[in-house]
């Protein structure tokens, strides 16, 4: 959470519409249903059966796929509703096991291989991981999820953008973020420019087992130094700053600053971790393949509804069920998503920009110009402040450089936002080494 001031605006589009916004859309009576329905398979495991139309990790696939040509029918054929499948065997999956993601691609007009990914993971587990025939309901972790991107699809695909919206059901997360590397390798396969990467698990709680409850946050992970680091950029990193400027953890801030602006009354808290402490999740792989990544979760997790058999122990009741849901609050996480995506999908890439600074008075940024962008935001803070200063150092530069007279650039970090014909504006991206929204190239000589 962070206090703005009306300069902040300059970091989003225009002042979002009470009225006429995808965001308005969103039912809480269809996320409850399509939680509901994902229960009713009765496991979800990875492992549990492919063929039985009712119940099982098959059965629950073929019903995403299915709700997303239901959708792609309502938008006149909108979305390319694809299954991403392999055969994985490993960690938690002793035998040859196949493995298959639910994908719904709403292309783009103008720039169909940039993109923008939401994701959930629709497998479920009990307390033994490798149980795959009790019943594992898996509502909260991570049916919330699952039905959150399908809702996404449904008030998003009613619309154009010029960037692709990818919406994603991924299996194989419980038994060690399978279905995370399945997609990471079907975006690089496809060449897709992956701006951002929105992955939604545990988002339908706000109570935790001690009876602590929070309605008005959303945790927010975000990576510091990124996964994908070489060796010489790490060096580079150690010595010019950037070990809090990933592209995720700026597009955290971007997601803090969104939330101010939204009437939703949900608060992002961001939490400067990959993930929560000694666990992970399905942004991960993407991570790891350079792409920018982050994880929305609930404020408190409830440990009794998580990874649970089924069971009453000594008066207290375990299991991941419905009735420990809280569909407003999944509603309200919903929204958000939306309109992050409804942003995302509108504004250009982020700019990858550099600083030149060593041993003068002035500091020179420049950058390459950005497909979709009409001009650019050019932002500073403190080398100890960690959020971007609410007033931009210039608000509007037409150019791709900027000499920036009597700032000594070893005080400051500098970053700078790419802005569209209609207002929407990028995340940053800071001038600091690996600061920019794209993979680092692996380096031959890296590790000489």
């Amino acid at each position: 959470m962070r206090k703005l001031v009306p300069f902040v605006a300059l970091l989003l589009a225009a002042p979002l519409s009470a009225q006429d916004h995808p965001a308005d859309s969103v039912s809480e009576e269809r996320l409850r249903s399509d939680v509901e329905k994902l229960v009713s398979f009765g496991t979800r495991h990875t492992m549990s059966a492919q063929d039985d139309p009712e119940r099982g990790i098959g059965a629950a696939v073929d019903w995403g796929l299915a709700e997303f040509e239901r959708i792609s029918a309502r938008c006149g054929g909108c979305l390319t509703v694809v299954a991403p499948e392999r055969m994985v065997e490993g960690n938690r999956i002793p035998r040859p096991t196949r493995l298959r993601n639910a994908v719904a691609i709403q292309r783009g007009t103008e720039r169909p291989d940039e993109v923008v990914i939401v994701q959930g993971h629709i497998d479920s587990r009990v307390s033994d991981v490798m149980d795959f025939t009790s019943d594992a309901p898996g509502a909260n972790d991570d049916a919330s999820g699952t039905a959150l991107v399908i809702e996404a699809a449904r008030v998003l695909s009613q619309r154009q953008y010029p960037t692709t919206i990818v919406y994603a059901l991924l299996s194989g997360e419980e038994q060690g973020l399978y279905g995370g590397r399945l997609l990471a390798d079907y975006a690089k396969e496809q060449g897709w420019t992956v701006k951002a990467v929105l992955n939604n698990d545990i988002v339908g709680g706000t109570c935790g087992s001690d009876g602590y409850c929070d309605d008005g946050h959303v945790r927010v992970f975000s990576e510091g130094p990124r996964a994908d680091l070489t060796a010489s950029i790490r060096a580079d990193q150690r010595r010019n700053g950037g070990e809090n400027d990933s592209p995720a953890r700026n597009l955290s801030r971007w997601l803090d600053t969104l939330a101010e602006q939204t009437p939703e009354g949900l608060d992002v808290r961001q939490i400067w971790r990959t993930d929560r402490m000694g666990r992970g999740g399905d942004q991960i792989p993407f991570l790891e393949q350079g792409y920018p990544a982050i994880r929305f979760s609930v404020a408190v997790e409830d440990y009794d509804h998580q990874h649970q058999d089924l069971r009453t122990e000594d008066g207290v009741v375990y299991g991941d069920t419905v009735d420990e849901m809280n569909f407003p609050y999944l509603a309200k996480v919903t929204r958000l998503n939306v309109r992050a995506l409804d942003k995302l999908a509108h504004a250009p890439l982020p700019p990858a920009p550099s600083a030149e600074a060593a041993v003068q008075t002035f500091t020179a940024l420049s950058w390459d110009e950005v497909p979709g962008a009409t001009g650019y935001t050019i932002w500073h803070r403190r080398t100890d402040e960690p959020y971007w200063r609410d007033e931009p150092l210039i608000a509007n530069v037409v150019a791709t450089s900027a000499r920036l007279e009597g700032v000594r650039g070893d005080d400051w970090i500098f970053g700078v936002s790419a802005r569209a014909a209609d207002g929407s504006m990028s995340p940053v991206a800071s001038a600091v080494p690996a600061g920019a929204f794209a993979p680092i190239p692996a380096a031959e000589d890296d590790s000489d």
